[in-house]
């Protein structure tokens, strides 16, 4: 069988050889273009802080910055008073002469450069808050207001502030391995987030006079200093998020005393600050697996509107190893928990919303937040802190540890659009999902916005599928889940769009056009593709496990991910990196044509004339198996339909003399003989995926690898031998590759059937 077989593959190269005899003109030379050379050229090089292997190296470090905070919201005023001590440790091998701190709300300040960097002309339509953000009234009087900054005696530190950084001049180098600790007070005007989407401030609720709160970037924060670029001071422009400095935190957050608040942290004074009656609910709750109990009703927090009280309650967290704090209040807020067993412990899921939110979050967001929890922790990562928040609040999503905001409300009346739930889940899976990336594996945000944004999104597509798998009655009559990002398709329209407003996935987020497909669809697409159709789900879970078990509350970068993919599986990616994330390229392929070809002990014209270009007979070659095109004038009719053995002496007596009567019996000679032509308009390789169909009704499904592409990047040829006739060949048959234009995967070929197959079609012309 084995030589039969043998003999065909000889046969093969030797009509491949003999069809490519056309003289070509001498090329001059050329570095080496092939898709899939090693990344080299891309990746820094490995060093004792990083291994090649993608793990830390031995000589890792990272920093470590401990805050002590008393904070004091004002309500009247819409004004947050902070006072925080910073002790900051320099695990480094690094003196450092100076230390930066993060100014997040000077983005928000009036002199701030922020919104002078983007030019663009009139848009089509705005927000009305954007609109009058923008060109109504004056400017939103923000930033911090900076009292003092002093070291641990007392003594005032000389600082300068640039923009979104500030520079904390130290009188003496810190040296590697010392601490030192340092003071800052300091103050600013809480935005309306509600007016150009802030990230935090407050959303007024005019009918009953009140504000709900959600507030991070709050208190000036240390810059990340690291191996691998020192200092991370980029300035906060608004798009680019956040690189910080994991550390433990105590805070006291003061606020009216019939405000209702959580935070990032373990909440040390419950008694103090709970009724006896929360109390008792809370302890139920910490018993509850399968439905929340609330801690807050909405009767209760609807009599808590009318009355603003005058009085004051401190509400003591402490936080360990997390990279940030936030908090939310107001006395507007329903709130309620459910508890999760993750990795054996007992996680809180919680919710806080305002009446305006129900009925739909007293449905669905802390069902969500467990579920999210679950799902992000087998595919990762357990997650290791002791609660995770869901708050509501207008037009946001925003994360923090253990605490993010969420959009999604129903229409006064209660009722809501598929739309709008859907959009809740989604946005609540996301959030929460951040805590996991980059709270957890704490990427660096302002730098490679798809570390975070895109692998959650990842995470957050199969959460969703098993959200509706676990739910059915939650997506009827849907049959699967909606997930707006992640699937193949939905990433056509962004990749085959007009190249000058795209960016590589490995930009910085303020230099992306279009921040949503390129840091949240594309990579989580990429990464899903990687996982059903490149590598395989065992081979991508234990990878991607592996990933987030290597670098939890450690700073990896790219490479460190890239690396640690390859080197968990075996699988080499490094054409898959470039393809998709160094590059814009876009997937397309196709079938470019067919040829049927006949079996004949014969040579045929071509054969004739490629053994007369180099004086030879057929004595002087060895009994050979030849194939002829059937649009060549060797192409005998007669011999359609025939086996091999009767068209060919050679190959008959071949079989006769080197297998066995019951090898010969086993058998099965093919009637048939095709080469295919693939083709591959677009610029990245991926694994060719064909449905063969036959004329008898049986259907064949081959993956080629994507090294098939590895010396031809254009085009490749295949030989397929059948007992039926071919009818027909898919390319992709399932959608599985993102490729922008099928109206060239099939043969015969198919008429465009929609009106986007053509929009595609005219976009790619």
């Amino acid at each position: 069988m084995k030589y039969y077989f043998a003999s065909l593959l000889f046969l093969l190269v030797a009509v491949g050889f003999a069809q490519e005899t056309q003289t070509k003109e001498r090329e001059s030379g050329h570095t080496n273009q092939n898709k899939f050379k090693q990344l080299y050229e891309e990746f820094a090089t490995p060093n004792s802080y990083r291994s090649a292997s993608g793990a830390p190296g031995p000589n890792y470090y990272q920093q470590q910055a401990d805050y002590k905070m008393d904070i004091t919201l004002d309500d009247k005023k819409a004004i947050i008073y902070g006072e925080e001590t910073i002790t900051y440790y320099n695990n480094s091998p690094d003196d450092l002469e100076y230390l930066w701190v993060q100014l997040d709300q000077n983005v928000r300040a009036k002199d701030s450069k922020s919104p002078l960097r983007n030019g663009g002309g009139v848009p089509l339509a705005e927000q009305p808050g954007t609109f009058a953000g923008k060109y109504l009234g004056e400017p939103f009087d923000g930033g911090f207001n900076i009292d003092y900054v002093k070291d641990a005696s007392g003594k005032a530190l000389s600082y300068t502030i640039n923009q979104t950084m500030m520079r904390i001049n130290i009188p003496q180098p810190l040296k590697s391995k010392a601490q030192m600790s340092f003071s800052i007070k300091w103050n600013y005007n809480i935005p309306d987030h509600t007016v150009n989407r802030a990230r935090s401030g407050f959303e007024y609720f005019a009918k009953d006079d009140n504000r709900a709160y959600v507030i991070a970037q709050f208190f000036p924060r240390m810059a990340v200093y690291s191996d691998v670029e020192g200092w991370q001071n980029h300035q906060f422009w608004g798009s680019g998020e956040f690189a910080l400095t994991f550390g433990d935190y105590e805070v006291n957050i003061t606020v009216p005393a019939d405000h209702i608040l959580d935070a990032t942290g373990t909440l040390q004074n419950r008694k103090e600050v709970f009724s006896k009656e929360m109390m008792n609910r809370y302890e139920r709750a910490k018993k509850s697996y399968d439905k929340p109990v609330l801690i807050v009703t909405q009767a209760e927090a609807e009599a808590a509107e009318k009355i603003k009280s005058e009085k004051t309650k401190t509400w003591k967290f402490k936080a360990k190893n997390v990279r940030d704090y936030g908090f939310a209040t107001s006395r507007k807020f329903i709130w309620d928990m459910q508890a999760v067993k993750v990795g054996g412990k007992n996680i809180m899921a919680v919710s806080l919303y305002p009446k305006e939110g129900n009925p739909l979050w007293g449905e669905y967001s802390t069902k969500a937040v467990a579920h999210t929890l679950k799902s992000y922790s087998e595919h990762s990562t357990n997650y290791p802190y002791p609660k995770a928040i869901s708050v509501h609040a207008k037009n946001q999503g925003m994360e923090y540890p253990m605490i993010c905001w969420n959009y999604g409300r129903p229409n006064e009346d209660g009722t809501y659009s598929d739309r709008v739930k859907y959009g809740m889940i989604s946005v609540i899976i996301h959030e929460v999902g951040h805590n996991f990336f980059p709270m957890i594996v704490n990427s660096d945000e302002r730098q490679w916005g798809w570390m975070d944004e895109g692998l959650d999104t990842f995470l957050q597509y199969m959460a969703e599928q098993e959200f509706g798998e676990k739910f059915p009655e939650a997506i009827a009559p849907n049959k699967a889940y909606p997930s707006r990002r992640g699937a193949p398709a939905k990433i056509v329209p962004y990749m085959s769009g007009d190249q000058s407003t795209i960016a590589p996935i490995m930009s910085n987020p303020e230099n992306v056009y279009q921040l949503g497909p390129n840091a949240y669809g594309k990579p989580a697409t990429a990464l899903n593709i990687l996982r059903e159709t490149v590598m395989g789900r065992e081979l991508f879970d234990h990878a991607f496990k592996t990933y987030s078990e290597r670098w939890k509350f450690k700073h990896p970068t790219p490479e460190d991910f890239f690396r640690t993919m390859e080197d968990a599986s075996a699988v080499d990616l490094d054409w898959y990196w470039r393809g998709w994330f160094y590059t814009t390229d876009y997937v397309d392929i196709g079938v470019k044509g067919i040829k049927k070809y006949y079996v004949s002990d014969k040579p045929s014209k071509k054969m004739q004339e490629y053994m007369a270009a180099r004086n030879l007979t057929e004595a002087d070659l060895p009994p050979l198996v030849y194939l002829a095109d059937e649009d060549s004038e060797d192409f005998d009719a007669n011999l359609k339909g025939k086996a091999p053995t009767e068209n060919s002496k050679t190959l008959k007596e071949f079989m006769m003399d080197n297998l066995t009567a019951e090898e010969r019996a086993a058998v099965k000679e093919p009637k048939y003989f095709y080469e295919i032509a693939f083709n591959k308009p677009g610029g990245i390789p991926m694994p060719l995926i064909v449905e063969y169909t036959y004329a008898d009704g049986t259907t064949k499904n081959i993956t080629y690898p994507p090294e098939i592409w590895r010396k031809n990047d254009q085009e490749v040829k295949l030989v397929i031998s059948s007992i039926s006739e071919l009818k027909s060949v898919v390319v992709d048959p399932k959608l599985e590759t993102a490729d922008i234009d099928t109206s060239n995967n099939a043969w015969p070929k198919k008429e465009e059937k929609s009106d986007f197959d053509k929009f595609k079609r005219k976009v790619k012309g």
